[in-house]
């Protein structure tokens, strides 16, 4: 049987475009971009997040700031101006995703609301879905998985967010999740009561 036969497309029906792809897949490509302190909650909430959407079906990539910190941006440091250039790389790399048809979760401290509406105009307002996770700094000092909370108190770590660099809590999040009083599993629950009717693929009969 060839390849027409098979039903793909033919030459002269490139590029294949997003629609497409997301018609294979069966789901709507979307950017979850979970923002918050260092110790927030972010990546369980990711991992599990991703968890919860494959075991229904759905085609996942969590991009996270140690992963990408330690890849396509181990050249950055941790100054306003490297932190915009992570954020502008992960926002393209969203992009390809969304074209891809793919489903990208995004766990970064983001911190201000010039680099996260910066990576919102990248990735296009309709493909961004801004979470926050939202702990209170003393809760997220308390959990310091890392020691790196105690490590920016005694001056080993400069430009830390929430110590000596700032974060602004987001204006026009989609989602807000209080992981100080919610557990993980609740916050997830929540964010995908949100996102499923989103993700979900539906025939454009227009």
């Amino acid at each position: 049987m060839s390849a027409n036969q098979q039903g793909c497309l033919k030459v002269d029906q490139y590029p294949v475009i997003r629609e497409d792809k997301e018609k294979r897949l069966q789901q709507r490509s979307k950017v979850i971009w979970l923002t918050g302190l260092s110790a927030a909650g972010k990546t369980s909430i990711a991992q599990n997040l991703e968890i919860e959407l494959f075991s229904k079906g759905y085609l996942t990539q969590i991009l996270d700031g140690d992963v990408i910190r330690s890849g396509i941006s181990s050249n950055l440091t941790y100054t306003c101006e490297d932190r915009f250039e992570n954020i502008r790389r992960i926002a393209e790399v969203s992009k390809l995703f969304i074209n891809s048809g793919i489903i990208s979760i995004n766990s970064f401290i983001s911190p201000t609301d010039e680099i996260r509406t910066m990576a919102r105009q990248i990735i296009g307002e309709d493909n961004f879905l801004e979470v926050y996770v939202n702990a209170p700094l003393e809760i997220c000092e308390k959990r310091d998985p890392k020691g790196l909370y105690a490590k920016a108190r005694r001056g080993e770590l400069k430009d830390f967010t929430g110590i000596d660099s700032v974060f602004e809590p987001p204006q026009y999040a989609q989602i807000e999740v209080h992981t100080d009083q919610q557990t993980v599993e609740e916050s997830v629950r929540q964010i995908l009561d949100y996102l499923l009717p989103m993700i979900e693929y539906k025939i454009n009969k227009n």
